[in-house]
């Protein structure tokens, strides 16, 4: 914990705070275009795209492993670095990039464009929410996790019924669910600049789960937005 933030004035706070989340921002930033690049380099290749996506056996082995991934880092994520939680980040962030490549067979790429920007305006918005409101989304925060519990389950469950109407409920919901958890996550992440050693490893570290954490809710938000407004080939 940062002593010194006992003894800081409000603005030596703020400034604190401003610099903690601009390295989270990117970081977020550094892996969403590692993604980007990714899943559009692999789209180009004729032979990338017959390996990765093609082959099931290979397609169903990248989500597995970032899986294991995600799994690993809520396990184990007290016992790293923050180089080793660092590499994990980017490392996921390539595999999302060639399972994305798969969008550019399926929807036109100025509406994935399209998808991308209002992704990053409704961003934009929550993050500014979360950073700038008085009040505690703690309890908002509760609720939001409990029904992305329900929208996981809500999912599984319609990959067998194959439901129209589940579909765009679960869509609808998933809007909201990641919309809400933007906000949510960002003023936790404003509340956590002050209690860490600045230039730390746990510092570090905290930068980039914070940022992992926000690119997962871009993403699953840009998954759900891109079911309402992107045009299939």
């Amino acid at each position: 914990m940062n002593e010194d933030i006992l003894f800081s004035s409000p603005e030596q706070v703020a400034q604190e705070q401003q610099r903690f989340i601009a390295k989270v921002y990117g970081w977020m930033a550094g892996a969403l275009a590692i993604t980007g690049l990714t899943a559009w380099l692999t789209a180009s290749s004729e032979g990338m795209l017959q390996f990765i996506i093609l082959n099931r056996g290979v397609f169903i082995f990248l989500i597995i492993a970032q899986l294991l991934l995600v799994g690993a880092l809520a396990g184990w994520v007290s016992k790293m670095s923050s180089q080793v939680v660092t590499l994990i980040f980017v490392l996921y962030s390539v595999l999302t990039g060639f399972v994305f490549s798969a969008l550019f067979l399926i929807y036109t790429s100025g509406s994935l464009a399209t998808t991308f920007l209002i992704t990053g305006g409704m961003f934009a918005v929550m993050s500014i929410y979360g950073w700038r409101t008085g009040n505690d989304l703690t309890k908002f925060g509760s609720l939001l996790f409990m029904a992305l519990i329900g929208l996981i389950i809500a999912s599984l469950v319609n990959l067998f019924l194959n439901s129209e109407m589940l579909y765009w409920i679960t869509t609808y919901v998933g809007v909201f669910v990641f919309t809400g958890l933007i906000a949510y996550k960002t003023q936790n992440i404003k509340n956590l600049a002050g209690h860490l050693q600045e230039g730390s490893d746990e510092y570090n570290k905290s930068a980039v789960m914070g940022a992992f954490s926000l690119y997962l809710s871009f993403v699953n938000l840009f998954l759900m937005l891109l079911r309402i407004f992107g045009r299939r080939r």
